[in-house]
């Protein structure tokens, strides 16, 4: 649906009714969610460790198992744990509590029990500004994280992408941005970035980001680098032989926003003349992505965003060389943050044409791979992503200690 085209007062009544979930209106439209079915979900969890983490509740592109996988394997003190709300004909990325829609929104017994299983944690990562105990104390973000500091669980906060960008200064920055385009409803996006960004500000609490562009949007945060296995994504490469076309990936999971209507008539063209051999992947589950995959010698990524995120990654990992279109900003992030070029191809809609004839005139490709594979294990096999989490987040003092211990007597 563009809501781009829906007249405004129509659009008005919708914004309306997801900003008041509880009103009336609210109340009814969770019913569409549809019925739970009362005691048939768990709750989280945690083993018996001094550092008991959950990540809740979106687990975009599997990002909060990988994390809650990684913190695991830095240290045998911690516990970690997601849960994620389930994606009906989503992806199927793995997580440790996979919670069905209706209960996440609609069983309060669930939702409470919930709540009682975080209270024995000591840290909570709330993702995406999303209420981690679904409609629990009216969906208020505030109060839950309320009701989780009242029982001295230490809060977080990681954004990760749309739910902090704001348009209007993508916009600005980005000539090719995807919310100059007719099909995203930028005005709604704008609104809740802006009161994301506020509430973020004002909770005072530690905040990271899961790619490096937010950090123009959150410049007080801490970037946590997104977390790929990399094991799953290496396989056997066939050499290109000689006069071979060079065999072009692109996956775009929303293609507006990745930019392939601004280039799929570039890639036709060049594929016809034989420069190419094209393969869109679209509808493909993420275990067959990592064949996918190998057998292409470049993924495009994206084109209009001005970063890179898990699909470049997991490229990377499978020996792909990946282009795209990253910011000046965001390379000047990643190399003071790890020291290290951002491997990324940089390619335009403009300029797209001329960077695959470039790379489809050379005989060998191994000098673009191994830079790719050098990073993504340095930066992106979860190790740094717990190391940001532990020493910016885990090991400092928590809320409220600082004045205990300066009011206890003296021994």
């Amino acid at each position: 649906m563009n809501r781009n085209r829906i007249p405004r007062w129509v659009n008005a009544v919708i914004d309306g009714i997801a900003d008041s979930p509880m009103s009336p209106i609210g109340r009814l439209a969770a019913r569409r969610y549809g019925r739970p079915v009362p005691g048939s979900v768990g709750v989280s969890v945690f083993d018996e460790r001094p550092t008991r983490v959950l990540i809740a509740p979106v687990n975009y592109s599997g990002q909060a198992f990988a994390w809650a996988r990684a913190l695991e394997h830095l240290s045998p003190r911690i516990s970690a744990r997601n849960m994620a709300v389930e994606v009906p004909g989503g992806f199927d990325y793995p997580a440790d509590l996979i919670v069905p829609v209706p209960t996440y929104h609609n069983d309060t017994a669930w939702q409470r029990a919930q709540l009682q299983a975080a209270l024995t944690a000591t840290h909570v990562l709330v993702e995406a500004e999303e209420p981690p105990f679904g409609r629990l104390f009216g969906r208020s973000v505030a109060a839950q994280v309320e009701a989780l500091e009242r029982g001295g669980v230490d809060v977080a906060f990681l954004a990760h992408g749309t739910d902090v960008r704001l348009p209007s200064r993508h916009q600005r920055d980005n000539p090719w941005s995807h919310y100059a385009d007719p099909e995203i409803y930028a005005a709604r996006d704008e609104v809740l970035a802006a009161r994301n960004i506020a509430f973020l500000e004002r909770s005072g609490r530690p905040v990271f980001v899961s790619t490096p562009d937010l950090l123009e949007d959150l410049p007080t945060a801490v970037w946590c680098p997104v977390a790929v296995d990399i094991g799953r994504w290496e396989r056997p490469r066939s050499a290109r032989g000689p006069g071979r076309r060079l065999r072009v990936a692109h996956a775009p999971s929303v293609s507006v926003i990745k930019g392939t209507h601004l280039i799929r008539s570039t890639l036709e063209r060049l594929e016809a003349e034989g420069v190419i051999e094209l393969d869109i992947i679209q509808g493909v589950p993420t275990s067959q992505m990592p064949e996918r995959f190998a057998t292409a010698d470049v993924l495009i990524d994206q084109l209009r965003i001005g970063s890179y995120g898990v699909a470049a990654c997991e490229a990377l990992a499978s020996g792909c060389i990946v282009v795209g279109h990253l910011s000046d900003r965001v390379r000047d992030a990643v190399r003071s943050a790890t020291g290290m070029n951002p491997p990324i191809v940089e390619a335009t809609p403009d300029t797209i044409e001329h960077v695959l004839r470039e790379l489809a005139a050379r005989e060998d490709l191994e000098d673009l791979r191994s830079p790719g594979d050098a990073f993504v294990r340095a930066v992106h096999d979860g190790r740094r992503s717990a190391e940001v989490l532990d020493e910016a987040w885990l090991m400092l003092p928590r809320p409220g200690t600082e004045q205990e211990e300066a009011d206890a007597p003296a021994r």
